[in-house]
C-alpha cells in the first residue's frame, strides 16, 4: 500500500472504534427487541461502510509545494539596441520591416531588462537547433535544481514529470532529457506537451492536479519555450510581432498530494477550469506557425487576437462564474441582466460582467501582451492595481510564454500581497484558442524567497507606464 494513504487509515480507526462501541451500547444496554436490535446495528455498520468508502475515494487535496523561475544571467538582458544590432548584423530585414518592429517594440510594454535566447549572441545564424537545446537545457536544468533543492525533494521521490515547450519538441523528448539529467526512478509518469501555447503554464497544474487528486505523490511541472528557435527573418508583419514580444523564461512547479506537506506548502489548488474555442475558425487561426509564402517559418499573430480572447474570456468566464462567486454577486449580476434587457439595452446586457473581486483577492492574469491586458482590464472592469502585476510582468520579463504565469505569481509575494487564506486567480491564454483558469488558496502569509526573480528589481516597482 502507497506510505500517503496512511492519512486515510488514521481517519477509519476512530470511525471503527465508534462503531464497534456503538454496537455493543445498542446490544447490551438499550431496551430493544431482537428483531430492532439487529436493524440497528445493521443500519449503523451500513453508515461505517459508508463513511470507510468516502475515506477512501474521496479527491485528495492538492497542493503547490514551491516553483522556481529561471533568470538568465545579465549580459543576457535584451533592450532596443540589442535589437536593432541583432537586425542590422543579421542583414535579413527590409528597411521597412526594421521600421516596423522598432514601432512595435517602442509600444509593446516591454521594458529593458527581459532576457534574449542565446542564439542572438552567437554570429551562425543557420545554427538554431544546437542553441535551441542550450536554451532549453539552461532554463530547464537551473529551475529545476533550484526547486528540488529548495523543497528537499529527491529526484526518486517524483512520481509524475509534465514537461511542456509549444515551439520545440526534439527526440528524445524535454521530458526525456530531464530524467536522465536528474536520474528519475524507471516508473516516473512522463507528459511531453507541445504547442500547447501561453496557458500550458495554467494547464499543467490542471493536469497535475487531476492525476494527484486519484494517485498520490510528487508531480513536477516544467514550463518553458524555445525562442531563438523560432526568431523569425522575412517581411511578414504578423510574423515579425513574435520577435519584438517573446522572450526567454522557464520555470518549474513541485506539486503534492502528501498531507504531510501541507505546512511547508505555498498555496493549495482549489479548481480548476479549461475552455476550447478551437471550433471557430477565427478563433483556430489567431495565432499559428505557418509558412510566409517565401521560406521563411514563424508564428502569425493576427489582428484578430485581442477580439478572439476578449471573446474567449467572456465564455470562460460564464462557465467559471457559477463555481466560484458567491450567491449575492450572482444574484446582483442577474438583476443587472434583467434591468437591463427590459429596458431593451441588449448591448448593455451583453456587456456586463460580474464582479470577480468578491470572490478572489488577486488575479494572475495573463500577460501575454499590451492590447491582450488592455483587453481584459476593460472586460472585467479591473483598476490599475488589480492589472498592475500583469504590467510589470511583461515590462520586466515580456512573454515568457507558459512560464509566464510564475514570473507574475513572485511578483504577488515578492510586494508581500499574498496573506494566508487569500484566493488567488490564475488565468491564462493559450494558442488554439484556448482559456485556462486554475483557483489557488494560499495557506500562509508568502513572502519572498531567495531564488525569487524580482529579488534585484522589485524595489524599483511598480513603475508608471504609459497606458
Amino acid at each position: 500500500m502507497h506510505p500517503f494513504s496512511t492519512s486515510s487509515r488514521l481517519c477509519s480507526i476512530p470511525v471503527l472504534i465508534a462503531a464497534i462501541t456503538l454496537t455493543l451500547v445498542l446490544h447490551y444496554l438499550l431496551p430493544l427487541t431482537p428483531k430492532h436490535r439487529i436493524s440497528f446495528i445493521a443500519l449503523l455498520w451500513s453508515s461505517v461502510v459508508a463513511v470507510l468508502t468516502y475515506f477512501s475515494t474521496r479527491p485528495l487535496a492538492v497542493l503547490l509545494l514551491d516553483y522556481s523561475c529561471y533568470c538568465p544571467d545579465a549580459d543576457h538582458r535584451c533592450n532596443l539596441e540589442l535589437c536593432e544590432y541583432f537586425g542590422m548584423r543579421s542583414r535579413r530585414y527590409s528597411p521597412e520591416s526594421a521600421d516596423f518592429m522598432r514601432a512595435i517594440y517602442r509600444k509593446s510594454g516591454l521594458g529593458d531588462e527581459t532576457y534574449a535566447p542565446p542564439y542572438i549572441f552567437q554570429p551562425d545564424l543557420d545554427s538554431k537547433l544546437p542553441h535551441a537545446i542550450v536554451e532549453a537545457d539552461d532554463g530547464m536544468c537551473s529551475a529545476v535544481a533550484a526547486l528540488l533543492s529548495k523543497t528537499s525533494v529527491a529526484p526518486e521521490m517524483i512520481s509524475t514529470l509534465i514537461v511542456a515547450c509549444s515551439m520545440f519538441s526534439p527526440v528524445p523528448s524535454l521530458a526525456s532529457r530531464i530524467v536522465n539529467r536528474f536520474r528519475f526512478r524507471s516508473d516516473v509518469k512522463s507528459f511531453n506537451l507541445s504547442g500547447m501555447g501561453c496557458s500550458t503554464g495554467a494547464l499543467g497544474m490542471d493536469l497535475a492536479a487531476r492525476i494527484l487528486r486519484r494517485s498520490p505523490g510528487y508531480a513536477l511541472l516544467v514550463v518553458t519555450e524555445a525562442t531563438g528557435l523560432n526568431w523569425y527573418f522575412g517581411d511578414n508583419r504578423h510574423m515579425l510581432v513574435t520577435n519584438c514580444i517573446f522572450r526567454v523564461g522557464t520555470a518549474a512547479a513541485l506539486l503534492t498530494s502528501n498531507p504531510a506537506c501541507r505546512d511547508s506548502a505555498k498555496y493549495e489548488l482549489l479548481k480548476s477550469l479549461r475552455t476550447h474555442h478551437g471550433s471557430e475558425d477565427t478563433a483556430y487561426n489567431a495565432a499559428m506557425q505557418a509558412d510566409d509564402g517565401k521560406g521563411g517559418i514563424g508564428v502569425a499573430l493576427t489582428k484578430d487576437l485581442v477580439r478572439v480572447a476578449g471573446s474567449s474570456l467572456r465564455s470562460h468566464i460564464s462557465s467559471l462564474a457559477p463555481r466560484v462567486l458567491p450567491v449575492s454577486e450572482l444574484a446582483r449580476y442577474a438583476w443587472r441582466v434583467v434591468r437591463s434587457v427590459v429596458k431593451g439595452e441588449r448591448k448593455a446586457a451583453a456587456a456586463h460582467v460580474p464582479d470577480f473581486t468578491t470572490a478572489f483577492e488577486h488575479m494572475c492574469i495573463h500577460a501575454g501582451g499590451k492590447a491582450v491586458i488592455d483587453a481584459v482590464g476593460r472586460i472585467m472592469g479591473f483598476d490599475d492595481w488589480v492589472i498592475e502585476p500583469a504590467r510589470m510582468c511583461l515590462h520586466r520579463f515580456g512573454n515568457t510564454s507558459s512560464s509566464l504565469v510564475f514570473y507574475e505569481l513572485g511578483y504577488f509575494e515578492a510586494t508581500s500581497r499574498v496573506r494566508r487564506g487569500d484566493r488567488v486567480w490564475i488565468l491564462a491564454f493559450g494558442t488554439g484558442f484556448k482559456a485556462c483558469s486554475v483557483v489557488c488558496r494560499a495557506l500562509r502569509d508568502v513572502r519572498m524567497a531567495p531564488d525569487n526573480p524580482w529579488k534585484d528589481s522589485v524595489h524599483r516597482f511598480p513603475l508608471k507606464l504609459r497606458v
